[in-house]
């Protein structure tokens, strides 16, 4: 029998012929994704939903969706899918993470040339029967100089066009190694100087917690003044109130902003400025882009409903059904080993090498890999998959590479998972006990024993007194209550560890407390995908 798939928002023909042609069944209803009744009485039917950004994919819509296997989203957002109840249905959700960054980086270019000649203005004003032409003085970008926050897909598509346009480009990225930028023909910078010396700034990142305001007001203090701003990546990267004082003071003179921190933006104090040029999110907003991630997302989803094959899921890893029965445990361990050393590592990362040990060495070392990446990377852009984050790793310049060895100690086999920038080497190591649980086993090091859970607090320090009472009490004062406490050293009086696993999330105010006194060397919140 036919796979049945219910395609309920506006795909293009063209991917809802895919499906006919390659023996698929298929309903196309594109206005279904607005009925939430409707949808809950008729998805009983299907092996697959394909949507776009109108259908919400929640956990009552997965619990009626007794048949449902597959959930296709043309685009990279997923917001709109409840993904870890996915998870527990077994139901996979896919996206296409590339197939709108021509477009999106287009349109960065078009908003730059949009606020260096006023075009929105101008044409308003010409519109308005006025003849203003000394009022709309622009300015060429012709060997200026453009900084790129973020060097990834979109950002190095981004560059490579300002080279046509004879620009002078510095990308600042923390995983851009050296080497990458040459090859993107960017030279890579730290931030404060792309601040101080780019007349152009654009931005091509992700909204993560280290992100938020990476334009803040101290940051737009330190641009050229001068300095026009692009962003059409995402809202919250800038201080939308900071940015407009700059504005006003003439510190920038000029922003082209696609995304806003509140979305929709039916209102902002950044409308109505002369000088900011303001579009509705229209990135991803052609046709190409549109007909490219529908035609992707037809193409995986029958790929895996005719043949198994999985591509750019988000919640599974790309393994047979063999594999995966075993596998699953150690695909978590490798997740949350690269989570752990992606969360320490604040600097660009050259390499990442892999050690497989026993067992673990004679299972599929590519998805275990790809797991062990995509954690590594998810520390700096949550949308990284098992799919995207080793294609993004490669783009970035960094290495990877994996070691076999039989068993060599008391684990039936083990993870060990090590990053190197150019500062430091730090490694991990980690099994998966008889339960099924993985376990972190060593870090620098130094042996422990440490459950691992969404919220943990990791802390280095001499191996002094006071350290436990120091932790305990802290947290209590706090309301913060410790699941589990696991500690290790090096010897007695040199370097220790402790790993705590918290019933809930620590403030920064907690972490400022612990460093306070003076008792240690690092204080770092922790948080791992435990779903």
């Amino acid at each position: 029998m036919a796979p049945k798939v219910l395609v309920s928002d506006k795909l293009s023909e063209t991917a809802v012929q895919i499906f006919r042609d390659r023996g698929v069944e298929v309903d196309y209803m594109p206005d279904l994704g607005k009925d939430k009744d409707k949808l809950l009485e008729v998805i009983g039917q299907y092996d697959g939903l394909a949507i776009r950004s109108a259908t919400k994919v929640t956990e009552k819509v997965l619990e009626a969706a007794t048949n449902l296997k597959v959930v296709g989203r043309a685009g990279i957002g997923v917001d709109n899918v409840d993904i870890p109840a996915a998870s527990k249905k077994g139901v996979i959700v896919m996206n296409t993470p590339f197939g709108n960054s021509v477009t999106t980086a287009e349109h960065a270019i078009a908003m730059m040339f949009a606020v260096a000649r006023q075009l929105p203005e101008a044409s308003a004003s010409t519109h308005a029967g006025k003849w203003e032409k000394n009022r709309f003085m622009g300015v060429e970008v012709f060997n200026k100089t453009l900084g790129v926050i973020g060097a990834g897909n979109i950002g190095s598509i981004v560059i490579d066009r300002a080279h046509g346009l004879k620009m002078k480009v510095l990308a600042y990225d923390p995983f851009l190694s050296e080497e990458r930028a040459k090859q993107i023909g960017a030279h890579k910078v730290e931030l404060d100087e792309l601040l101080a010396k780019s007349d152009f700034i654009t931005l091509h990142v992700p909204l993560t917690d280290k992100t938020k305001n990476i334009l803040s007001r101290e940051a737009l203090a330190k641009t050229k003044k001068g300095v026009r701003i692009i962003n059409c990546a995402r809202g919250g990267l800038i201080d939308e109130e900071a940015l407009v004082e700059a504005l006003k003071s003439g510190q920038v003179a000029g922003a082209a902003l696609d995304v806003f921190a509140v979305e929709p933006a039916m209102e902002s104090p950044l409308f109505n400025l002369p000088n900011v040029v303001a579009t509705p999110h229209l990135g991803a907003s052609t046709t190409e882009a549109q007909e490219n991630v529908a035609i992707q997302v037809a193409e995986q989803m029958a790929d895996y409903l005719l043949t198994g094959a999985v591509q750019n899921a988000l919640n599974m890893p790309s393994v047979t059904a063999e594999e995966a029965a075993v596998m699953g445990p150690w695909l978590k361990l490798a997740g949350h080993l690269g989570a752990f050393v992606g969360q320490m590592t604040d600097e660009p990362i050259k390499a990442i090498n892999i050690l497989y040990d026993g067992v673990a060495a004679l299972m599929n070392l590519e998805a275990l890999n790809c797991s062990a990446i995509a954690g590594v990377m998810r520390a700096t852009n949550p949308d990284m998959n098992m799919v995207s984050a080793p294609i993004a790793a490669k783009e970035r310049g960094i290495k990877v590479a994996t070691t076999s060895q039989g068993k060599s100690g008391v684990f039936d086999g083990y993870i060990k998972l090590t990053v190197v920038t150019g500062e430091r080497e730090r490694s991990i190591a980690g099994t998966v006990f008889s339960d099924g649980k993985p376990r972190f086993i060593q870090i620098k090091g130094i042996n422990i024993d440490a459950e691992i859970g969404r919220h943990m607090l990791y802390t280095t320090n001499e191996d002094v007194p006071g350290i436990i009472g120091t932790l305990g009490m802290t947290m209590g004062e706090n309301g913060v209550n410790i699941a589990n406490f696991t500690l290790g050293r090096s010897g007695v009086g040199k370097d220790a560890i402790a790993l705590l696993y918290l019933d809930n999330a620590i403030s920064p105010e907690i972490v400022k407390k612990l460093e306070a006194t003076g008792l240690f060397s690092q204080v770092r919140p922790l948080k791992f995908d435990v779903a």
